[in-house]
């Protein structure tokens, strides 16, 4: 049985998906990679190439969302029978092991007992565009260096067991955390002031396509122009948040783990996820890890 497999769902957006290919194609090898292509976009499928690419239609839906997720569930289930392990996100999330391990991301996992839940420590990675005027070629970390704390997207998205997850990939039915001090989940949103206001005006676009309001689609509100705010002004705000020395993110990991319980009656499980309000700059041994 094959070690490793990277799953996503993706719909013309280049910037991310080149950072994804870059990572998990060198990671695992790009026959591991799976791609759903929403919309079966020529872009998407060019950049994927070695790849397995599943083109599905792009009809616009005001319940995308909870499609997306259920179709997602259903492919990690089945590549479960093929793989130890299956990494399933979206596109501008990325599964990274500290540098520090000295080894890659497909050889730890080799090393990791099946049947569990992983869930990486979510990291921000945020441009400081008042400290980071380089623009982002290749390699992401490197130009980028500012992470905040996010505790929203401490997902549980290595799997390797027979489990649902929710809508967003926040939440599985699995009743055990398993958070390794030195796996890390990076969230690209806002990695890149120029990328950011790229994204942010096809997502919108895609949103009016569905013809709902916030209120009555199952797609997340940043994807609304009117829920949007001012691009500046979010990315001018995070130098207001409270510079932290070292690197130390034991305590986050201990309140995950002090504070998980049952999601209600649901069957999934969660922790706490405060708004710390922190930053962090990254070791120089990150850069060029994604």
């Amino acid at each position: 049985m094959q070690t490793v497999a990277a799953l996503t769902m993706v719909r013309d957006d280049a910037f991310f998906l080149k950072a994804w290919l870059r990572h998990y194609g060198e990671q695992l090898g790009r026959e591991n990679c799976y791609i759903v292509n929403h919309g079966r976009g020529e872009e998407v499928a060019d950049l994927a190439q070695g790849c397995n690419v599943i083109g599905i239609p792009g009809d616009p839906h005001k319940n995308f969302d909870m499609k997306r997720w259920r179709m997602l569930n259903n492919f990690v289930m089945g590549l479960r029978c093929y793989y130890n392990h299956v990494i399933v996100g979206d596109v501008d999330e990325l599964v990274v092991l500290d540098p520090a391990q000295g080894l890659g991301l497909r050889d730890w996992l080799e090393t990791v007992p099946a049947n569990r839940v992983l869930t990486p420590l979510g990291l921000e990675v945020i441009h400081r565009i008042d400290v980071e005027p380089e623009a982002i070629q290749t390699s992401i970390l490197g130009p980028r260096r500012h992470v905040r704390p996010a505790p929203h997207y401490s997902k549980p998205c290595v799997v390797s067991t027979g489990t649902k997850i929710a809508r967003g990939g926040h939440f599985a039915q699995y009743g055990k955390l398993h958070a390794p001090d030195f796996l890390y989940l990076f969230h690209l949103k806002f990695c890149d002031f120029p990328a950011y206001v790229e994204a942010m005006d096809r997502r919108n676009e895609v949103s009016a396509a569905t013809g709902a309001s916030v209120k009555e689609a199952a797609i997340g509100r940043h994807w609304f122009a009117e829920a949007r705010g001012e691009d500046r002004a979010v990315f001018e705000a995070f130098e207001q948040l409270e510079m932290q020395e070292g690197f130390d993110l034991s305590p986050l990991r201990q309140r995950m783990e002090e504070s998980f319980r049952p999601r209600g009656d649901t069957g999934f499980y969660e922790f706490e996820r405060p708004d710390y309000g922190t930053q962090y700059v990254l070791p120089e041994r990150f850069s060029g890890a994604i």
